[in-house]
């Protein structure tokens, strides 16, 4: 890698800024991977801001049980590739435990649980700071995020208690218990990621591409039924279309969309000229109108 290459992408270089900032301002980070087109580009950045030692810090998965398995199959070769340091928990062992209630009914779902595992292994793990892939662009409540995210010792989110971040000076100074949430793309639109991709000549897992699935429809939203995870009514019948997922989660919440894009120029190209919020197709966000700060004031990344 080359200086020029940084100069040629500011984006990329106020990441790499910030993630070797985690790392000299804390003493136990963590990179939050979901197997998604943001964690992937996390862990590109991150592998060319330590190179050519490697990455410093261990990767967090915390398993729904409902992941796609194409999005467990990239995670793991991912890891293997790079010789990283994988750590995954998962949501069924705080269920088997009576930690959480499993919903039950046609709009179940894991993905709220994953905030008590997740809060669990950063007390296991006595984690400082988890660095994830989350944009302003994405929802309103993430537009409210420094880039250096306090959290209290409970996990949870104060919007009213975040510090000014001026003129790149981040500060990192935490009382005990505290974490901070860090978000090194947190200048980036989902344009930016794809083109960034693109430019890397990045992998990423195959469901992002166009491919025939099994599904069914439902309030406007195709789902999935190729994995048996998804709750389905005797009478929402099963057709075969072309899709792709714009965004990968917990399959219950993740609606898939009709496409033909089968590779990142035509995704970009698609992007530019749709109309549909990337997170549109998620469920989860649609629960109320604030869905998604409230899951963050509990805990969620």
């Amino acid at each position: 890698m080359s200086n020029n290459v940084l100069i040629q992408h500011p984006l990329e270089s106020e990441a790499i800024y910030i993630m070797r900032e985690v790392v000299g301002q804390f003493d136990r980070p963590v990179l939050m991977f979901s197997g998604g087109k943001d964690s992937i580009t996390l862990v590109h950045l991150a592998l060319k801001a330590f190179a050519p030692g490697k990455v410093p810090f261990p990767l967090l998965h915390i398993d729904t049980g409902h992941n796609f398995k194409e999005t467990l199959e990239f995670r793991d070769a991912l890891v293997k590739k790079y010789d990283l340091h994988l750590i995954v928990r998962h949501v069924q062992d705080s269920i088997d435990r009576g930690e959480v209630i499993e919903e039950k009914g046609k709009y179940a779902s894991r993905n709220s649980l994953q905030t008590h595992t997740l809060l669990n292994a950063i007390e296991e793990f006595k984690f400082d700071a988890c660095i994830g892939g989350a944009r302003r662009d994405e929802e309103k409540a993430r537009a409210k995020e420094r880039i250096f995210s306090v959290r209290d010792d409970f996990g949870q989110w104060n919007e009213k208690k975040q510090r000014p971040e001026l003129f790149d000076l981040l500060n990192g100074r935490i009382n005990h218990g505290e974490n901070v949430r860090v978000f090194p793309i947190s200048n980036w639109t989902e344009l930016d990621v794809w083109q960034y991709i693109q430019e890397e000549d990045i992998s990423i897992p195959s469901i992002y591409f166009s491919h025939w699935r099994n599904t069914f429809e439902r309030d406007s939203l195709i789902w999935s039924v190729d994995d048996d995870i998804v709750y389905r009514e005797p009478d929402e019948e099963i057709s075969l279309k072309q899709v792709r997922f714009r965004t990968i989660g917990d399959m219950s919440c993740t609606a898939a969309l009709e496409s033909t894009a089968s590779t990142v120029e035509e995704i970009i190209e698609e992007i530019k000229t749709s109309r549909l919020s990337e997170r549109g197709a998620r469920i989860d966000d649609k629960r109320s109108e604030a869905a998604m700060e409230q899951r963050k004031q509990q805990g969620y990344f």
